[in-house]
């Protein structure tokens, strides 16, 4: 495939002008039809979250409060061998445990505590995959050590890879996996650019059939920018982009997800979930409450906030998310850890990450992690309302 320029500020295939003409070419912003399409979206920012009607139930589990438990956590960091150093925060120097301290308390139930052996019982001869970004991997890592440590002595094989990473019960035949898709669509390396294709989801997709639970996650690197950029290009309805509304993107891609799903999965014997936004914390304004503060971000946070509201904005992408899942021909669930994770500004790794150098860690103003979260911790909730709602 030849990457053509065009007289106009953007680009089609099937053009036949030279690469290095089209590098020259300035951006191209996506349409006004597609912007205005998202109106709505971007004149809305409301604090206060809507109350989403599609989870209803005899139990509001995703609206309550953070309450102390020292019967947590629900396992220790060094009985799990399967964490990653990014998230590893206790081997990597982090002194505080409090943090470690916290059990969700839904506004009108009790969560059930999450039981491995159990899951595995529930599960046994089945697969269990968790698609999207490093959040992703965040949240499969903390149900792997959370069923494992719950039957150590059981046989386990482990499989690591790119993209596609798998841990295998063997005494269970039960398999739980991550498929690392940080944009769920596809990205494919075409003159050694990495083109993002809106409307592409097939290359990704063929590795998710047959699957027995599907969760899905994207929504971070939708906005990075300069060197964190996950791509050189975005391909939409045939025509290249330098750049478009990132918004718009994320619904196009989404939209592209949802119409896989409805065409690929047979809900009957699939169940499929997708977990809203996970926040970050790198702005303490959002949750300081007009105080003064020297903090620049996540770094010496050592408890949750109180109550059952946070002051800052309600995601924009959950607002795509929301409509584009209303959509949908058939059910999945939103696991919506939004709000509730929005509450925990203290349980990122900070400085306390096995992936920054020593001087890094003596800067947190400017390397602390406020995007992942620490193993054990808050993904282990996450996780306890998905063993929720698969089961009860």
């Amino acid at each position: 495939m030849d990457f053509p320029s065009a007289p106009s500020s953007f680009y089609a295939f099937g053009s036949c002008f030279t690469f290095l003409v089209l590098v020259l070419v300035q951006p191209h912003i996506a349409s006004s039809a597609l912007l205005l399409g998202l109106k709505n979206h971007n004149n809305h920012h409301h604090n206060r979250r809507p109350f989403l009607q599609a989870n209803q139930s005899t139990c509001a589990l995703f609206m309550g409060t953070w309450v102390r438990d020292d019967a947590y956590p629900l396992y220790q960091f060094s009985d799990c061998p399967f964490i990653d150093a990014e998230f590893n925060c206790q081997m990597y120097g982090r002194p505080d445990t409090d943090y470690l301290k916290y059990r969700w308390k839904p506004t009108n139930c009790e969560l059930p505590r999450f039981n491995g052996l159990e899951f595995l019982l529930r599960m046994k001869g089945k697969t269990v995959m968790f698609v999207g970004d490093s959040l992703g991997r965040n949240q499969w890592e903390s149900l792997v050590c959370m069923i494992s440590t719950a039957v150590p002595r059981s046989p386990t094989q482990i499989i690591r890879g790119d993209p596609l990473s798998t841990l295998k019960f063997l005494e269970y035949g039960v398999a739980v996996s991550f498929y690392r898709a940080p944009y769920l669509v596809d990205i494919e390396a075409v003159q050694g650019k990495r083109v993002l294709r809106l409307g592409d989801i097939s290359g990704n997709g063929n590795a998710w059939r047959g699957v027995d639970v599907l969760s899905f996650d994207t929504g971070h690197w939708w906005s990075h920018k300069g060197s964190l950029q996950g791509w050189d290009y975005i391909e939409m309805d045939g025509t290249l982009y330098q750049d478009m509304d990132r918004l718009v993107a994320f619904e196009k891609g989404l939209r592209t997800w949802a119409r896989w799903v409805d065409t690929n999965v047979d809900r009957t014997r699939t169940r499929v979930f997708f977990q809203s936004t996970s926040p970050t914390h790198y702005n303490p304004s959002e949750w300081s409450a007009g105080a003064v503060t020297t903090t620049k971000n996540c770094y010496g946070e050592t408890a949750p906030m109180s109550g059952m509201t946070y002051p800052g904005a309600y995601p924009d992408q959950m607002r795509v998310v929301e409509e584009v899942m209303s959509q949908m021909s058939g059910p999945v669930y939103l696991l919506d850890i939004t709000l509730l994770s929005e509450m925990r500004k203290d349980g990122h790794p900070s400085i306390y990450s096995g992936d920054l150098s020593p001087a890094q860690r003596a800067n947190p103003d400017r390397s602390a992690d406020c995007s992942h979260w620490c193993l054990p911790g808050l993904p282990d909730t996450w996780n306890q309302l998905f063993y929720t709602a698969l089961f009860f």
